[in-house]
């Protein structure tokens, strides 16, 4: 396919430094709730339980954002590839690869914590599912199917454009290239 038939997004590295940031900043958060607690005064808030519960998931949710971020950071190939053989997704860890057009039935949305994702839809879920190397890769997946019928999900946060846009480009680009 010729270069000028793609359209490439790239990845946003102003998007992910922000991201990266924010999860060092939320990983300090976390050390500070497991060495030096804060005192509150209140039944749930101020249980120390729950402050080095919230320390040690803030620790391990943002710690993987961060370190995925961070590996992201050197990739140096476009997000998001889109042509008429289909959509080429390598804009997150769990990036889907190449999406046929013939595979999809629809894109849809979905909100998850204020989060806007575009869920592809696809014929042959299993597929995607199975490519994912990595166990933690693989329940991600599945989980995402489990709970939106669909193993790819797709956001806007590490690329280089909106929501909307990109909501907008793959819809028309999904009706010129139905079969």
């Amino acid at each position: 396919m010729s270069p000028e038939n793609q359209i490439e997004i790239p990845l946003s590295k102003k998007k992910m430094y922000l991201i990266l940031a924010i999860s060092i900043l939320f990983v300090c958060l976390g050390i500070w709730f497991l060495t030096a607690p804060p005192t509150i005064d209140h039944p749930i808030y101020g249980n120390p339980k729950f402050i080095f519960s919230c320390g040690i998931a803030s620790i391990v949710f943002f710690g993987y954002a961060g370190f995925s971020i961070f590996k992201k950071l050197g990739d140096k190939k476009p997000g998001l590839l889109i042509n008429s053989e289909g959509i080429t997704d390598n804009s997150s860890n769990v990036a889907a690869g190449l999406i046929l057009w013939s595979d999809i039935i629809r894109i849809t949305t979905a909100n998850v914590m204020n989060q806007k994702f575009l869920i592809i839809k696809v014929k042959n879920p299993n597929e995607y599912i199975n490519r994912q190397n990595g166990i933690l890769k693989r329940k991600t997946v599945e989980m995402n199917y489990k709970t939106y019928g669909s193993p790819i999900s797709i956001s806007a946060n590490t690329l280089d454009t909106n929501f909307v846009e990109l909501y907008n480009l793959l819809q028309r680009k999904f009706e010129e290239n139905k079969i």
